[in-house]
């Protein structure tokens, strides 16, 4: 049964044993296995907290991204939106000189077509002119008797010119 019943001395040497394990575990390796979880412990909570600050910092990244975005779209519509009046405004401008260059090309060939009017009419006279006076000598030359006979003749004498 001596097994089941420990002895008084065994009991004595295992406190003083258990007792001095303790003291050189507290005094050696307590403090710094304490330190190890206290520093184990701070690292983890300045992980942490740089993990919130990246959070955060990437929160307001994608903020301040997402304003250069909409920035960015705001100065392309305006950019869009100024082009279009530029083109449109070029647009008016080349149609309004077309216009005005049109205008004056009509009023250049009125003036031409006034002019050569004006010549050809100023030629119909001279030749009416030369052949009158050219049927005239003729009705001079010949004498004619009666008045039946000179309107014959000058009737002829038309015919042959033909108004050339």
């Amino acid at each position: 049964m001596e097994l089941v019943k420990p002895a008084i001395g065994l009991i004595f040497w295992m406190l003083v044993t258990f007792s001095i394990l303790v003291f050189i575990l507290t005094k050696f390796a307590w403090k710094p296995i304490l330190a190890m979880i206290k520093e184990r412990e701070q690292t983890i909570e300045n992980s942490l907290n740089e993990a919130t600050k990246a959070r955060y910092e990437m929160s307001q990244l994608v903020a301040k991204n997402e304003e250069l975005l909409n920035q960015a779209k705001e100065e392309r519509n305006q950019i869009l939106h100024n082009a279009k009046e530029a083109a449109e405004k070029v647009k008016a401008d080349i149609l309004v000189k077309a216009q005005k260059e049109a205008e004056e090309k009509i009023q250049m060939a009125f003036r031409e077509i006034e002019i050569q009017k004006k010549a050809a009419i100023v030629e119909v006279k001279n030749s009416v002119g030369i052949m009158a006076l050219e049927i005239a000598e003729k009705v001079i030359r010949k004498e004619l008797k009666s008045n039946n006979e000179q309107v014959e003749y000058v009737n002829k004498l038309a015919k042959e010119s033909n108004l050339n």
